[in-house]
Protein backbone atom coordinates (compact mmCIF):
# COMPACT_ATOMS: atom_id res chain seq x y z
CA UNK A 1 0.00 0.00 0.00
CA UNK A 2 1.23 3.48 -0.89
CA UNK A 3 2.11 5.83 1.91
CA UNK A 4 -0.79 8.12 2.87
CA UNK A 5 -0.44 11.82 3.72
CA UNK A 6 -2.97 14.46 4.80
CA UNK A 7 -2.49 18.17 4.15
CA UNK A 8 -3.80 19.99 7.23
CA UNK A 9 -5.41 23.42 7.09
CA UNK A 10 -5.02 25.67 10.15
CA UNK A 11 -5.59 29.25 11.21
CA UNK A 12 -4.22 31.27 14.15
CA UNK A 13 -2.74 28.15 15.72
CA UNK A 14 -6.02 26.22 15.51
CA UNK A 15 -6.21 22.96 13.57
CA UNK A 16 -9.14 22.77 11.16
CA UNK A 17 -11.79 20.12 11.88
CA UNK A 18 -10.95 18.49 8.56
CA UNK A 19 -7.76 17.10 10.14
CA UNK A 20 -9.79 14.46 12.00
CA UNK A 21 -11.95 13.80 8.93
CA UNK A 22 -8.91 13.20 6.71
CA UNK A 23 -7.57 10.74 9.27
CA UNK A 24 -10.88 8.86 9.07
CA UNK A 25 -10.70 8.93 5.25
CA UNK A 26 -7.16 7.49 5.35
CA UNK A 27 -8.40 4.57 7.45
CA UNK A 28 -11.10 3.93 4.84
CA UNK A 29 -8.34 3.50 2.27
CA UNK A 30 -6.27 1.29 4.56
CA UNK A 31 -7.58 0.32 8.04
CA UNK A 32 -3.99 -0.20 9.18
CA UNK A 33 -2.81 3.15 7.82
CA UNK A 34 -0.64 5.44 9.91
CA UNK A 35 -1.03 8.60 7.78
CA UNK A 36 1.43 11.45 8.00
CA UNK A 37 0.16 15.00 8.52
CA UNK A 38 1.75 17.82 6.52
CA UNK A 39 1.49 21.42 7.73
CA UNK A 40 2.91 24.56 6.20
CA UNK A 41 3.22 28.07 7.56
CA UNK A 42 5.44 30.36 9.58
CA UNK A 43 5.89 31.45 13.20
CA UNK A 44 4.87 30.09 16.58
CA UNK A 45 1.36 29.25 15.38
CA UNK A 46 2.84 26.56 13.15
CA UNK A 47 4.61 24.93 16.11
CA UNK A 48 1.36 24.97 18.08
CA UNK A 49 -0.43 23.21 15.22
CA UNK A 50 2.28 20.56 14.97
CA UNK A 51 2.06 19.87 18.71
CA UNK A 52 -1.72 19.51 18.49
CA UNK A 53 -1.51 17.05 15.60
CA UNK A 54 0.97 14.82 17.45
CA UNK A 55 -1.88 13.40 19.51
CA UNK A 56 -3.65 11.97 16.45
CA UNK A 57 -1.02 11.60 13.70
CA UNK A 58 2.01 9.43 14.38
CA UNK A 59 4.20 11.62 12.21
CA UNK A 60 3.85 15.33 11.41
CA UNK A 61 5.89 16.99 8.65
CA UNK A 62 6.50 20.69 9.20
CA UNK A 63 7.35 23.01 6.32
CA UNK A 64 8.18 26.45 7.68
CA UNK A 65 8.93 29.42 5.42
CA UNK A 66 8.07 33.09 5.73
CA UNK A 67 6.33 33.20 2.29
CA UNK A 68 3.93 30.56 3.67
CA UNK A 69 2.69 32.78 6.50
CA UNK A 70 -0.50 33.08 4.44
CA UNK A 71 -1.57 29.91 2.55
CA UNK A 72 -0.54 30.24 -1.09
CA UNK A 73 -1.41 27.18 -3.20
CA UNK A 74 1.17 28.08 -5.82
CA UNK A 75 3.99 28.02 -3.26
CA UNK A 76 2.68 24.98 -1.39
CA UNK A 77 2.50 22.95 -4.61
CA UNK A 78 6.21 23.68 -5.15
CA UNK A 79 7.00 22.65 -1.57
CA UNK A 80 5.01 19.42 -1.61
CA UNK A 81 6.51 18.25 -4.90
CA UNK A 82 9.94 18.40 -3.24
CA UNK A 83 9.04 16.34 -0.17
CA UNK A 84 6.33 13.84 -1.14
CA UNK A 85 7.65 10.37 -2.03
CA UNK A 86 6.72 9.17 -5.51
CA UNK A 87 3.52 7.14 -5.56
CA UNK A 88 2.09 8.73 -2.39
CA UNK A 89 -1.59 9.26 -1.69
CA UNK A 90 -2.34 12.80 -0.46
CA UNK A 91 -5.69 13.68 1.13
CA UNK A 92 -6.87 17.31 1.10
CA UNK A 93 -10.10 18.88 2.37
CA UNK A 94 -12.43 19.80 -0.51
CA UNK A 95 -12.86 23.48 0.34
CA UNK A 96 -11.74 26.66 -1.43
CA UNK A 97 -8.04 26.23 -0.62
CA UNK A 98 -8.00 22.50 -1.37
CA UNK A 99 -9.70 23.09 -4.70
CA UNK A 100 -6.95 25.59 -5.56
CA UNK A 101 -4.14 23.30 -4.42
CA UNK A 102 -5.02 19.77 -5.47
CA UNK A 103 -5.53 19.68 -9.29
CA UNK A 104 -2.24 21.37 -10.17
CA UNK A 105 -0.40 19.31 -7.56
CA UNK A 106 -1.60 16.05 -9.09
CA UNK A 107 -0.24 17.18 -12.47
CA UNK A 108 3.15 18.04 -10.98
CA UNK A 109 3.25 14.65 -9.22
CA UNK A 110 2.04 12.82 -12.34
CA UNK A 111 -0.59 11.12 -10.18
CA UNK A 112 -4.33 10.45 -10.21
CA UNK A 113 -6.65 13.29 -9.16
CA UNK A 114 -10.02 12.53 -7.57
CA UNK A 115 -12.16 15.44 -6.35
CA UNK A 116 -15.03 15.85 -3.89
CA UNK A 117 -14.99 12.27 -2.59
CA UNK A 118 -17.70 11.47 -0.05
CA UNK A 119 -17.17 7.73 0.28
CA UNK A 120 -14.22 5.34 0.07
CA UNK A 121 -14.84 1.64 -0.49
CA UNK A 122 -11.25 0.46 -0.22
CA UNK A 123 -8.48 -0.68 -2.55
CA UNK A 124 -8.53 -3.57 -5.02
CA UNK A 125 -4.93 -4.21 -6.11
CA UNK A 126 -3.94 -0.79 -7.53
CA UNK A 127 -7.51 0.47 -7.92
CA UNK A 128 -9.01 2.77 -5.32
CA UNK A 129 -12.80 2.57 -5.19
CA UNK A 130 -14.52 5.83 -4.23
CA UNK A 131 -17.96 7.42 -4.31
CA UNK A 132 -18.58 10.85 -5.83
CA UNK A 133 -21.73 12.71 -6.81
CA UNK A 134 -22.69 13.95 -10.25
CA UNK A 135 -25.41 16.19 -11.67
CA UNK A 136 -25.71 18.36 -8.58
CA UNK A 137 -25.85 15.41 -6.22
CA UNK A 138 -28.64 13.60 -8.05
CA UNK A 139 -26.43 10.62 -8.93
CA UNK A 140 -23.89 8.73 -6.83
CA UNK A 141 -21.02 7.56 -9.01
CA UNK A 142 -18.87 4.61 -7.92
CA UNK A 143 -15.44 5.18 -9.42
CA UNK A 144 -12.37 2.96 -9.74
CA UNK A 145 -9.10 4.93 -9.86
CA UNK A 146 -5.68 3.61 -10.78
CA UNK A 147 -3.39 4.75 -7.95
CA UNK A 148 -0.28 2.88 -9.06
CA UNK A 149 1.43 6.27 -9.57
CA UNK A 150 -0.13 7.82 -6.47
CA UNK A 151 -3.15 10.07 -6.05
CA UNK A 152 -4.30 13.46 -4.82
CA UNK A 153 -7.78 13.18 -3.33
CA UNK A 154 -10.05 15.93 -2.02
CA UNK A 155 -12.55 14.78 0.60
CA UNK A 156 -15.87 16.53 1.08
CA UNK A 157 -16.18 18.24 4.49
CA UNK A 158 -18.43 16.31 6.86
CA UNK A 159 -18.46 13.14 4.74
CA UNK A 160 -15.99 11.25 6.94
CA UNK A 161 -16.91 11.22 10.61
CA UNK A 162 -13.93 11.55 12.99
CA UNK A 163 -12.87 8.30 14.64
CA UNK A 164 -12.82 7.73 18.38
CA UNK A 165 -9.27 6.81 19.25
CA UNK A 166 -6.79 6.94 22.10
CA UNK A 167 -4.39 9.91 21.88
CA UNK A 168 -0.92 8.96 20.71
CA UNK A 169 2.48 10.55 21.10
CA UNK A 170 3.62 11.28 17.56
CA UNK A 171 6.68 13.20 16.49
CA UNK A 172 7.41 16.23 14.30
CA UNK A 173 9.85 16.08 11.39
CA UNK A 174 11.06 19.40 10.00
CA UNK A 175 11.11 19.17 6.21
CA UNK A 176 11.83 22.87 5.66
CA UNK A 177 15.47 22.40 4.57
CA UNK A 178 14.37 20.09 1.73
CA UNK A 179 12.06 22.76 0.31
CA UNK A 180 14.54 25.61 -0.02
CA UNK A 181 13.61 29.06 -1.29
CA UNK A 182 10.06 29.65 -2.52
CA UNK A 183 8.77 32.27 -4.95
CA UNK A 184 5.40 32.70 -6.66
CA UNK A 185 3.74 34.92 -9.22
CA UNK A 186 0.95 35.87 -6.83
CA UNK A 187 1.16 37.22 -3.31
CA UNK A 188 -1.12 37.83 -0.35
CA UNK A 189 -2.37 41.41 0.01
CA UNK A 190 -4.98 41.55 2.74
CA UNK A 191 -7.96 39.85 4.32
CA UNK A 192 -11.26 41.70 4.07
CA UNK A 193 -13.49 40.80 7.01
CA UNK A 194 -17.21 40.65 6.30
CA UNK A 195 -19.37 43.21 8.05
CA UNK A 196 -21.23 41.99 11.13
CA UNK A 197 -24.99 41.65 10.80
CA UNK A 198 -27.80 41.98 13.32
CA UNK A 199 -27.34 38.33 14.35
CA UNK A 200 -23.98 36.61 14.79
CA UNK A 201 -24.66 33.05 13.62
CA UNK A 202 -21.19 31.96 14.79
CA UNK A 203 -22.24 32.39 18.43
CA UNK A 204 -25.30 30.10 18.42
CA UNK A 205 -25.36 26.45 19.50
CA UNK A 206 -28.44 25.72 17.38
CA UNK A 207 -29.01 26.95 13.84
CA UNK A 208 -32.10 26.63 11.67
CA UNK A 209 -30.62 27.01 8.20
CA UNK A 210 -32.72 27.55 5.09
CA UNK A 211 -31.98 27.05 1.43
CA UNK A 212 -33.67 27.41 -1.91
CA UNK A 213 -36.41 25.03 -0.73
CA UNK A 214 -37.94 27.82 1.38
CA UNK A 215 -39.29 29.02 -2.02
CA UNK A 216 -39.99 32.69 -1.24
CA UNK A 217 -39.13 35.47 1.19
CA UNK A 218 -42.44 35.34 3.07
CA UNK A 219 -41.72 31.74 4.05
CA UNK A 220 -38.57 32.73 5.96
CA UNK A 221 -40.92 33.55 8.84
CA UNK A 222 -41.74 29.83 9.16
CA UNK A 223 -38.09 29.05 9.86
CA UNK A 224 -37.83 32.02 12.23
CA UNK A 225 -40.74 30.68 14.27
CA UNK A 226 -38.95 27.36 14.70
CA UNK A 227 -35.72 29.16 15.62
CA UNK A 228 -37.56 31.24 18.23
CA UNK A 229 -39.11 28.11 19.73
CA UNK A 230 -35.68 26.44 19.95
CA UNK A 231 -33.80 29.53 21.14
CA UNK A 232 -31.81 29.32 17.89
CA UNK A 233 -30.85 31.63 15.04
CA UNK A 234 -31.75 31.46 11.36
CA UNK A 235 -28.89 31.00 8.90
CA UNK A 236 -28.95 30.20 5.19
CA UNK A 237 -27.21 28.98 2.07
CA UNK A 238 -26.07 31.24 -0.76
CA UNK A 239 -29.23 31.13 -2.95
CA UNK A 240 -31.19 32.76 -0.12
CA UNK A 241 -28.69 35.63 0.04
CA UNK A 242 -28.59 35.96 -3.74
CA UNK A 243 -32.39 36.30 -3.73
CA UNK A 244 -32.03 38.98 -1.02
CA UNK A 245 -34.28 37.10 1.40
CA UNK A 246 -31.62 37.31 4.15
CA UNK A 247 -28.49 39.41 4.60
CA UNK A 248 -25.02 38.13 3.74
CA UNK A 249 -24.06 37.86 7.43
CA UNK A 250 -26.47 34.92 7.75
CA UNK A 251 -24.80 32.83 5.02
CA UNK A 252 -22.96 29.61 5.90
CA UNK A 253 -20.31 28.28 3.51
CA UNK A 254 -17.07 28.98 1.71
CA UNK A 255 -18.29 32.40 0.58
CA UNK A 256 -20.10 33.03 3.86
CA UNK A 257 -19.33 32.28 7.50
CA UNK A 258 -17.91 29.25 9.26
CA UNK A 259 -20.10 28.02 12.13
CA UNK A 260 -19.64 25.43 14.87
CA UNK A 261 -23.10 24.78 16.35
CA UNK A 262 -24.05 21.74 18.38
CA UNK A 263 -27.19 21.21 16.28
CA UNK A 264 -27.64 22.22 12.63
CA UNK A 265 -31.12 21.93 11.10
CA UNK A 266 -30.82 22.14 7.32
CA UNK A 267 -34.16 23.05 5.73
CA UNK A 268 -34.45 22.81 1.95
CA UNK A 269 -30.66 22.80 1.54
CA UNK A 270 -29.25 20.47 -1.11
CA UNK A 271 -25.87 20.00 0.60
CA UNK A 272 -23.33 21.28 -1.91
CA UNK A 273 -19.74 21.17 -0.69
CA UNK A 274 -19.53 24.99 -0.73
CA UNK A 275 -22.17 25.05 2.01
CA UNK A 276 -20.95 22.04 4.01
CA UNK A 277 -17.42 23.47 4.15
CA UNK A 278 -18.77 26.20 6.42
CA UNK A 279 -20.06 23.73 9.03
CA UNK A 280 -17.38 22.73 11.53
CA UNK A 281 -17.21 20.98 14.87
CA UNK A 282 -19.08 17.81 13.82
CA UNK A 283 -22.55 19.03 14.90
CA UNK A 284 -25.69 16.89 15.02
CA UNK A 285 -27.22 17.54 11.59
CA UNK A 286 -30.94 17.25 10.90
CA UNK A 287 -31.81 17.49 7.20
CA UNK A 288 -35.30 18.25 5.90
CA UNK A 289 -35.74 17.99 2.15
CA UNK A 290 -38.44 16.65 -0.12
CA UNK A 291 -35.81 15.24 -2.49
CA UNK A 292 -34.71 11.86 -1.04
CA UNK A 293 -31.53 11.98 -3.16
CA UNK A 294 -30.35 15.36 -1.88
CA UNK A 295 -26.61 15.25 -1.02
CA UNK A 296 -27.31 16.68 2.44
CA UNK A 297 -28.63 13.26 3.50
CA UNK A 298 -25.14 11.81 2.99
CA UNK A 299 -23.82 13.76 5.99
CA UNK A 300 -26.99 14.12 8.10
CA UNK A 301 -27.47 12.29 11.40
CA UNK A 302 -31.25 12.42 10.88
CA UNK A 303 -32.88 12.78 7.48
CA UNK A 304 -36.52 13.76 6.98
CA UNK A 305 -38.05 13.51 3.51
CA UNK A 306 -40.96 15.93 3.53
CA UNK A 307 -42.16 19.31 2.31
CA UNK A 308 -40.52 21.70 4.77
CA UNK A 309 -43.37 24.21 4.43
CA UNK A 310 -45.67 21.57 5.90
CA UNK A 311 -43.18 19.95 8.27
CA UNK A 312 -41.68 23.03 9.95
CA UNK A 313 -44.97 24.38 11.42
CA UNK A 314 -45.70 20.93 12.87
CA UNK A 315 -42.17 20.72 14.23
CA UNK A 316 -42.50 24.18 15.78
CA UNK A 317 -45.80 23.30 17.45
CA UNK A 318 -44.29 20.13 18.90
CA UNK A 319 -41.29 22.01 20.28
CA UNK A 320 -43.57 24.58 21.92
CA UNK A 321 -45.73 21.82 23.36
CA UNK A 322 -42.70 20.05 24.86
CA UNK A 323 -41.31 23.29 26.30
CA UNK A 324 -44.66 24.04 27.91
CA UNK A 325 -44.77 20.59 29.53
CA UNK A 326 -41.18 20.92 30.71
CA UNK A 327 -41.93 24.30 32.28
CA UNK A 328 -44.72 22.88 34.48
Amino acid sequence: MARIFAYIVHKAGMVDDSAAELLAAARKIDPAAAPTAIVTGWGTDLDTVCTTLQSSYGEVWKIAAEPLAYPNAELIRKALVKVLPQGSILLVAHEHFGIDLAPGLSIKLNSMFVSDVLGIEGVDNTALKVVRQEFGGQVSAHVRCDISLGAVITARPGAFKPLESTPINGFVLDKSPEVGALAAGRRYLETVVAEAGDVDITKHNVLVSIGRGIQEKDNVAIAQELADALGAAVSCSRPVVDAKWLEKSRQVGTSGKTVKPKVYIACGISGAFQHLAGIKGNPFIVAINKNPKAPIFQVADVGIVDDLLEFLPEFTNKVREMRTVAAK
